[in-house]
């Protein structure tokens, strides 16, 4: 299965560009927003991506900052692009923000999880679980939907380049019986399927490990095919709000805890025999 481009990463480029070629020109957010006819506001909607821009509006910014014809035709497409609709907007009433869509285009996912194990590898029995317990007040329509946009998720381990999937989960992930003995024995034999893939690698942090670079909770770090146009994202999920981080300095940390976190846990072959022992005795 191809790679197709993903909009949400398509916004966020031309949104990247545009605030190049403002800073390109010396001009302040409230300059562009008088020379163009527009409130300030609007302006810096439009640069954060809380807004999105029209043909005739991108023409104005493209004109009033002296675009060339090739940064003109480059910065049309992505704008036609990022009004297309990715699949997930067909569960935009159960994905409350944009991480799929940044996720749809990465080369390589790096992962820790603290308390479960992350979407791409649910059984539809795990996610349930997880989701009942997470939404106390869900109807089961809802709950239906959030299960299938997850398991749609998972067509990118099955492209034919799929993207580079390291996790390490906390032995807390792997010890605890979601949906109880059956259905966590059932998805622990898929993380240890999934380690035989090419491109995915688990590793777990086990208890003994102590104290780690992540005892704030969880984190995914995305890098795309051309970082020079797509920088690297870090997106930071917990129960009150989500975070996607960009700026260097905040990469960087993450990348160093990641190191961390491969560093204290089980490599990759003791890890899958860890796992082995534990959905051992789940066993009746």
């Amino acid at each position: 299965m191809a790679i197709s481009a993903s909009p949400t990463i398509r916004a966020r480029r031309l949104r990247r560009e545009l605030r190049r070629l403002r800073d390109q020109r010396g001009l302040t957010v409230d300059e562009v927003a008088r020379l163009v006819g527009w409130h300030r506001a609007k302006v810096i909607r439009v640069e954060q991506g809380h807004s999105g821009v029209s043909a005739d509006g991108l023409r104005k910014l493209l004109d009033l900052y002296e675009a060339s014809v090739e940064e003109q035709e480059t910065l049309t497409a992505l704008a036609r692009q990022a009004r297309q609709k990715g699949w997930w907007s067909a569960y935009g009433d159960v994905l409350p923000d944009d991480y799929v869509g940044f996720e749809a285009e990465a080369v390589a996912i790096s992962t820790f999880q603290s308390l479960y194990v992350p979407g791409l590898l649910q059984t539809e029995e795990y996610a349930q679980a997880i989701i009942h317990a997470g939404r106390t007040t869900a109807d089961p329509e809802e709950v239906a939907r959030v299960v299938a946009a997850r398991q749609a998720r998972k067509v990118l381990l099955a492209r034919d380049v799929p993207p580079k999937l390291w996790i390490v989960l906390d032995e807390a992930a792997v010890r605890r019986h979601v949906g109880g003995p059956e259905v966590m024995a059932a998805q622990l034999a898929r993380i240890i399927q999934a380690c035989q893939m090419p491109a995915v690698e688990v590793q777990v942090l086990p208890f003994s490990a102590g104290a780690h670079a992540s005892m704030g909770g969880a984190f995914t770090i995305l890098d795309y095919a051309e970082p020079a146009f797509d920088p690297t994202i870090v997106y930071v999920d917990n129960d009150t709000n989500t975070l996607l981080l960009e700026t260097g300095e905040q990469v960087s940390r993450y990348r160093l805890a990641f190191d961390h976190l491969r560093a204290k846990a089980l490599d990759p072959d003791r890890s899958a025999d860890f796992l082995a022992m534990v959905a051992a005795d789940l066993q009746p």
